[in-house]
């Protein structure tokens, strides 16, 4: 046999992996007839032999991967892959990518880095695909995630779930667009893209209904639009229209920069105000950055919170998995696209 590991001692004991882990790191729920067969079979097995090698030979740097589709789409996710790594190499931890496809195809298998020990956990950014999302959490690594499809359920990820919290905000940023007096409003947002949307999309529908306002399915687009065609769909959507809400809730401010593209481009079309709302504060989208009511996530706060979780995570892979919300700033501003 090599190298002994953790997993070794388990399979000669038939127990988990996770209960050797508690014996050698000195956790409680472990009986003392298990913890004496645990060490009885890690010294059989030469399992201490390995722990001398390893405690004298020279450590090597630790390697991370965040496995991503698109980082260059947006600075949004630039930035938080940026403080992600410059959190990491405070703890002499490396960085690395794993750049995947968008979506599953027949050919899709994950990089060889995620599956041959070269990396010792996963951060998991921007990827909206149930189908890839499942390989990725077949991986035996420790797994951070930062949102995840809505289709996926939560209780079977094998790792943490970070995400930022959309139902109250977006109920809080609709709640401002009705007290300007606004009462037809619709919402813009793929809610089968990211389980974030869909948070937001029903924080807008319940706050409708709190206010005794109509809900108006033809005044929301809400269903798979394409990333590659966002600007086409929202066109056909636009131009549909006969009489237009007063108010737009946009699940972020990349939608709201394609409204007021829209509308630049169309002015025949706007007979009346209408108010817009996002959500990001990215300032990236130069027509509307600054302007719009949004929710401002700081990116840099982002990028420690998944450094810091990776670390926790690979350090107790035992603890058990944790499901953290974060709730950005609201920004709230009086912004309308006039005739």
């Amino acid at each position: 046999m090599g190298k002994v590991t953790m997993q070794h001692i388990a399979d000669a004991l038939g127990i988990s992996r996770v209960s050797v882990w508690k014996v050698f790191n000195k956790q409680s729920g472990i009986s003392e007839k298990l913890k004496n067969d645990v060490l009885a079979k890690a010294e059989e097995l030469g399992y201490f032999r390995n722990m001398v090698l390893k405690e004298t030979a020279p450590q090597r740097n630790k390697t991370i991967a965040v496995i991503v589709a698109r980082p260059e789409s947006a600075t949004f996710w630039t930035n938080i892959i940026f403080q992600i790594s410059s959190e990491l190499s405070r703890h002499n931890i490396n960085l690395m990518y794993a750049t995947i496809p968008s979506e599953f195809s027949s050919s899709f298998s994950l990089p060889n880095m995620l599956t041959d020990r070269t990396i010792s956990g996963v951060i998991v950014l921007n990827i909206y695909d149930t189908r890839i999302l499942s390989e990725i959490n077949r991986l035996s690594l420790p797994k951070v995630f930062l949102d995840i499809t809505p289709d996926f359920p939560i209780r079977e990820l094998s790792g943490d779930l970070i995400l930022l919290e959309g139902y109250e905000t977006i109920r809080k940023i609709t709640s401002s667009v009705i007290s300007k007096g606004c009462s037809k409003i619709g919402f813009i947002g793929d809610t089968r893209y990211a389980k974030t949307n869909q948070d937001r999309y029903k924080g807008f529908v319940r706050t409708l209904k709190e206010n005794n306002i109509e809900f108006k399915k033809e005044y929301c687009l809400i269903d798979h639009i394409d990333i590659y065609s966002y600007y086409v769909q929202m066109t056909k959507f636009f131009d549909s229209f006969n009489d237009l809400p007063e108010a737009f809730i946009c699940a972020n401010d990349h939608i709201a920069s394609f409204l007021y593209q829209y509308f630049s481009e169309h002015p025949e079309r706007l007979t009346h105000d209408i108010m817009v709302t996002g959500y990001d504060g990215s300032s990236e989208y130069l027509n509307v950055s600054g302007l719009l009511t949004t929710a401002f996530v700081n990116t840099e706060d982002l990028g420690r919170r998944l450094a810091y979780q990776i670390r926790f995570r690979e350090e107790n892979p035992a603890a058990q998995y944790e499901l953290t919300y974060i709730y950005p700033e609201i920004i709230y501003r009086d912004y309308n696209l006039s005739p």
